[in-house]
């Protein structure tokens, strides 16, 4: 196991009981006894409590190892502050873009009232035009939100002399731009807003599970993990998140 992935969501579809075609059998070691206490014991001081619980005991809740927010998502998760929630009149509205060309836009959409925030939505889509992502908005009624964009919304294009700040902007959208900011102090930024945040169950599944696999680079050689971030398919929900952190106040 390694979080709420696809895996995750094969061995819940054989746990239904309305699936009478599966069957799901989960073999943890502290049952089994196939394996003696001592050398369990000697596995989990060897690995750590979080990759021990995965790979002897099934557990699809521990953090990835080496992840940035893996505990701290578990912890918000033991206070129930992933659940359905409505949205109110009374907050302000945001949402924060990670931009890609020929990679993914990640779009996080939230509210914010009395130090809260509550995370009411997440998208990403990869190939399309900045008009696919206005629609999103306008399909959603997110278009009077304030948009938070990465600083490089400013960079013109080649092909097209323009901006994508200055085309969202004659598009109507209320533009902040998120100021220039290391990567590190970004987590920071994250890490201190994750304890007051909420998250909207069904609209927000997949982009709390990038969250939870963001993690650090790891050395094969040294056998360490590296203080900088894996790119992979969950980088650019965890930069839209980033910049949500950094851009907010």
């Amino acid at each position: 196991p390694k979080g709420a992935n696809h895996f995750k969501e094969l061995r819940d579809f054989a746990d239904d009981s309305s699936n009478d075609t599966w069957t799901l059998r989960e073999f943890k070691a502290s049952e089994t006894g196939l394996i003696p206490e001592a050398e369990l014991e000697d596995a989990r001081k060897a690995m750590g409590e979080n990759k021990y619980q995965q790979e002897f005991e099934v557990s699809f809740d521990s953090p990835i190892v080496g992840s940035y927010y893996g505990e701290m998502i578990k912890d918000i998760t033991s206070k129930n502050h992933i659940r359905e929630l409505a949205t109110e009149s009374a907050t302000q509205k945001f949402t924060a873009w990670d931009l890609g060309i020929s990679d993914s836009t990640a779009i996080w959409v939230c509210e914010a009232i009395g130090g809260e925030i509550r995370v009411m939505d997440y998208y990403e889509n990869h190939g399309q035009p900045l008009d696919h992502y206005i629609a999103y908005l306008d399909e959603n009624g997110y278009r009077d939100y304030t948009h938070i964009l990465p600083h490089d919304v400013a960079v013109r294009e080649l092909q097209t002399g323009k901006s994508r700040l200055e085309f969202l902007t004659e598009a109507g959208l209320n533009i902040e731009v998120c100021p220039k900011h290391g990567v590190e102090d970004g987590i920071i930024a994250v890490r201190k807003m994750l304890a007051n945040t909420w998250f909207n169950k069904d609209t927000t599944k997949f982009g709390l599970e990038c969250l939870r696999n963001y993690r650090r680079v790891f050395n094969e050689k040294l056998n360490v993990y590296q203080e900088k971030p894996l790119h992979d398919w969950s980088s650019h929900c965890a930069d839209a998140f980033r910049y949500l952190a950094m851009g907010i106040d």
